[in-house]
């Protein structure tokens, strides 16, 4: 009997430290991981405008070549490109307004 109490008292305490550490570790942790993940968003939005910058470089050199060699569907190769850029520009600030 009185080794089933000194049992009980010992899960008893034991859990109760475990919830007591549990609650106060928990609110720290969502806290840091919300500044880690925050702290992401302004290298990743100049990433993106980076990216962004390249695709239309790259888009521009295409769209010369075949208005240079007369292609007719210059046109659609540069609305193409065109509407690749302002994608990424878009979606970069749209994600950067709707996550912070």
């Amino acid at each position: 009997m009185k080794n089933q109490r000194k049992k009980l008292v010992l899960v008893a305490s034991v859990l109760s430290t475990i919830g007591a550490v549990a609650q106060g570790n928990g609110t720290a942790g969502i806290t840091e991981a919300t500044q880690m993940v925050t702290s992401y968003f302004d290298p990743a939005t100049k990433l993106i405008y980076a990216i962004g910058a390249v695709v239309g470089l790259i888009g521009g050199v295409k769209v010369y070549n075949k208005f240079s060699s007369g292609d007719p569907d210059t046109s659609k190769t540069a609305a193409s490109w065109f509407g690749a850029c302002i994608f990424l520009i878009v979606a970069a600030t749209v994600l950067r307004s709707f996550f912070l």
